[in-house]
């Protein structure tokens, strides 16, 4: 009995980083906007988990369902990638949104930022070996 309660109470041993436990990695080197209700917020950060808005956190309440478009600045274009979220948590002016499950058409959309991102950051490296 006590050797069950003692395991249950033995911290997990886990030296990765804190943000090696997320399931998705967190990207915050993109430009983008959010709009929500028809107001734009800047993106702190956002995964393909969720996002990060800079906000008055007194204009969502935890829990709250909304429409979301994510608005990124490509090399070449303005990618649009509207979603659904739900506050998950709120303070410090930040508010976090879980996405809903994502569908293939937002998916591949994200992807398509991350492939741009990584293709921008080549080229730059090799303009610079020139």
């Amino acid at each position: 009995m006590f050797g069950q309660l003692f395991a249950n109470l033995k911290a997990e041993n886990n030296n990765e980083p804190a943000a090696a436990r997320r399931r998705y990695t967190r990207r915050d080197v993109d430009r983008c906007v959010t709009v929500i209700n028809g107001k734009t917020y800047p993106v702190e950060n956002w995964s393909l988990g969720g996002l990060c808005i800079t906000s008055d956190e007194r204009e969502f309440g935890v829990d709250d369902e909304h429409d979301i478009t994510i608005k990124f600045k490509l090399r070449d274009d303005i990618m649009d990638v509207p979603h659904a979220g739900r506050v998950v948590r709120k303070g410090n002016n930040k508010v976090a949104f879980e996405f809903r499950p994502l569908t293939r058409d937002a998916r591949g959309r994200f992807q398509n930022v991350v492939d741009d991102y990584v293709a921008s950051q080549f080229a730059a490296s090799q303009s610079q070996l020139h």
